[in-house]
This record gives C-alpha cells, sequence and structure tokens, in this order.
C-alpha cells in the first residue's frame, strides 16, 4: 500500500523543529485523579482541563517540544485507596485536540488504544487529519494495544495475544497511511480490516501526523521500528537512575537498530519523575515524605493489575515507587538534575516525558532552575517564545 512522507522529513514541521533538540522536552500531563503518584502528601496537582490548560501553555513558553496523556480503562473508584487514585480521567486524545486551541507551538499527541471498541482505520484517519489541520501540523497519535486483562471486557471483548495485538495494529497503520498518502480510492481486504473505495481529504500538512508507541517487547519494538517517528520505552532496571544507567544504551540501541534496518529514523523518550530543589538536602526530604505518604491500598491494586496483564514494560519497578511514579527517579539540586539528565542522554534518550509531584510549582522551578543549565550543557538549544497574537 501507498504510504505518505514521514512529518520529520519536512524541514518545516513541528516534528523537525523537535528533533532539532540533543535532548526532548515533553510534560507528561496529570488527566487523571492523583496524576502519575500514588501518594496522600498535599499537593496541587488536579486531573481538570483548566489546569492541564495551564500546564500546557506553562511549559509551551518554557520551551518543552511535547506534551501528552496517559489512556486507560478503569472500574468505579479507579485504583481505590485514600486518594481513588485515577478515578476521574479525562481522554487524552480529546484533550489533546482541545489543547491545539490554546498553544501554537507544542507538538501535542493523543493516546488511542486503536483495538478497542469499534475503531476502524478510517475514523483514526480522518480524525488525526482533522486534528492535523486543527492544530497546524502539530498533533499526533501515541498508538497503544492495550496490556490490560480487564479493559477489553468493558468493550465486550477478549484479550488479543500480546504479539498478535502488533500486528493487528501494524495493519491498521498501513491502511491510515495509505489513506494519508491518499494516491486514490482504496480498495483493501487484509486479516483484520478491509474498505471499499475508501478516502480522506483533507490531507494532512506534513505527510501524515507525527506517530508514537510505547512498548518494551520485541513485538513492540519491530512494530515501531516500522510505523513510529518517536518511540516511548520504560527502564529496563527500576526507577533508581544509577541501576539504568548501565541497561539503557543496550535497550535504546535495539529500538534504534531495528529502524535503521528499515532505513529510518526514530527518537527514544522515557518518563522521569523530576523532584528538584534548591539543594539536595531539601530534594531528598520531599522525596521521602512523598514516600512516607504512599497511599498503599491504591498501590496494592495498581500492582495487581499490572501483574495481571502481559506488559513487558514495569517489569524491574518496586511498588513502593509508585507513591512518587514515573520510569525513572531524578532527584537533586538544579546542578544535580542537570548532570543527572546528561548521563541519561548519554545512554541514547533522546528526550524526556517529565512528571512531577506537585505540577505547576515544579514545573515552574524546573524551567528557572535547570533548563538554563541544560542549554550551558548543549542539551538544549534556546527556543523563542510563542508570538502573541491580538
Amino acid at each position: 500500500m501507498p504510504t505518505p512522507p514521514e512529518p520529520q522529513h519536512f524541514q518545516d514541521s513541528p516534528l523537525s523543529k523537535a528533533f532539532s533538540q540533543p535532548l526532548m522536552l515533553g510534560l507528561f500531563l496529570p488527566l487523571q485523579t492523583g496524576g502519575w503518584s500514588q501518594s496522600t502528601l498535599p499537593r496541587g496537582t488536579d486531573w481538570s482541563f483548566a489546569y492541564n490548560s495551564r500546564l500546557t501553555q506553562q511549559a509551551e513558553k518554557l520551551g518543552f517540544d511535547l506534551a501528552f496523556g496517559l489512556s486507560q480503562w478503569l472500574p468505579k473508584g479507579g485504583f481505590g485507596g485514600e486518594t481513588h487514585y485515577r478515578e476521574n480521567f479525562l481522554d487524552p486524545f480529546i484533550s489533546a485536540v482541545a489543547l491545539a486551541s490554546v498553544t501554537k507551538r507544542i507538538l501535542l499527541m493523543g493516546t488511542i488504544h486503536v483495538l478497542y471498541g469499534p475503531w476502524h482505520p478510517m475514523h483514526l484517519a480522518k480524525f488525526l487529519a482533522t486534528a492535523d489541520h486543527i492544530s497546524g501540523g502539530r498533533f499526533g497519535a501515541n498508538i497503544v494495544t492495550g496490556y490490560a486483562e480487564n479493559e477489553p471486557s468493558m468493550f465486550g471483548m477478549t484479550r488479543t495475544e500480546h504479539d498478535r495485538r502488533y500486528a493487528q495494529s501494524a495493519e491498521f497503520t498501513q491502511i491510515c497511511n495509505a489513506l494519508w498518502a491518499g494516491e486514490d480510492n482504496l480498495t483493501y481486504s487484509g486479516e483484520f480490516y478491509s474498505l471499499e473505495n475508501a478516502y480522506v481529504s483533507p490531507r494532512p500538512r506534513f505527510g501524515r501526523p507525527v506517530l508514537a508507541t510505547a512498548s518494551g517487547s520485541p513485538a513492540g519494538f519491530d512494530y515501531a521500528s516500522r510505523y513510529s517517528d518517536i518511540v516511548f520505552v520504560s527502564s529496563p532496571a527500576g526507577e533508581q537512575l544509577a541501576e539504568a544507567l548501565p541497561k539503557l544504551p543496550a535497550h535504546v540501541a535495539k529500538v534504534k537498530e531495528a529502524a535503521a534496518a528499515r532505513g529510518r529514523q526514530v527518537r527514544v523518550i522515557i518518563n522521569p519523575t523530576i523532584i528538584v530543589r534548591p539543594t539536595r538536602e531539601e530534594a531528598f526530604a520531599y522525596y521521602q515524605s512523598i514516600m512516607d505518604h504512599a497511599d498503599l491500598d491504591s498501590i496494592r491494586s495498581f500492582t495487581a493489575r499490572h501483574a495481571a496483564g502481559d506488559s513487558q514494560s514495569w517489569l524491574e519497578h518496586s511498588a513502593r515507587g509508585r507513591a512518587v511514579g514515573g520510569h525513572l527517579h531524578i532527584i537533586g539540586s538544579p546542578e544535580e538534575v542537570a548532570d543527572q539528565l546528561q548521563q541519561l542522554h548519554a545512554t541514547g534518550i533522546d528526550g524526556i516525558q517529565i512528571t512531577f509531584y506537585d505540577y505547576e510549582p515544579e514545573l515552574a522551578y524546573f524551567g528557572e532552575a535547570v533548563i538554563p543549565l541544560l542549554e550551558q550543557a548543549g542539551l538544549r538549544l534556546p527556543v523563542p517564545p510563542p508570538i502573541e497574537t491580538t
């Protein structure tokens, strides 16, 4: 089937501008109750759209390159516990489209479980092309297949075997690409989907929308090497940075080498929770306070759900570390955090999708104290502020 040009092959595309940064900065939005941290320590983090809109605009002013949220389907009460962790949950696709109207430069991604319910490639191809035009080419999809045991049953489905899910997602994405290429009406009959005289117009501005995927498995890496621009990986050695650093180079290389074998280039990102304070002592005291207030009941529920799934990510992460959240914990003074990010970048990581415990003040301090150090270290190129229009 025909394929469109990739957005990174357009010099003026938002993706190319993001890829020009030595270390991309992304914000993992807290679109769900409790954000990413299962702790009862008081904070202002909120799942509401108004709060996430402020965060995204704040991140854009600081020069962040991308922002997106998690997608998850949960029963009443979320993961329970004192915090009712993730009970309220805004849809990240709809939220990202809405955020396009209040931003000008930042790349926005909508996470989508493409195999649940009545999704058809025609839906996604049309919806993403529309979002692409709404955002001026700043939109993309983080395509996930769903690892949880109980999520498919909410849609009247049973969970498909792990590798077969990626095979179905591959056919789904091939069809979307053919529709975005728009060479002619598309008639296709495959293993999972069929179309007759299908067509999508208008087509995306930069060939196709940006595509991302999150994976830790060989099948997931193979899918990413064929279709994704950005690959979101977890730590292969738990949340402690010192333990992850020796193992990350080989882990990252698997993804990049698989793409290179197909003549493609992907960027690899990872999710650290960053705790930065003026001094190391203050940062670790705050870290310990978050851990001391762990919402243990919700952590037990989260751990049980993950264990019942077949994800090959998060396998080495400690349950207690969920109180803080994130694939990695990066803690310290601004100088120490900048140094840790430099070490992380040296493993082959191209970008970070950051989570914070108390988002608004911590994002502001990260911008004030850490980003200038990243620029001094050559990890960030200065980004002009968005042009204000009246």
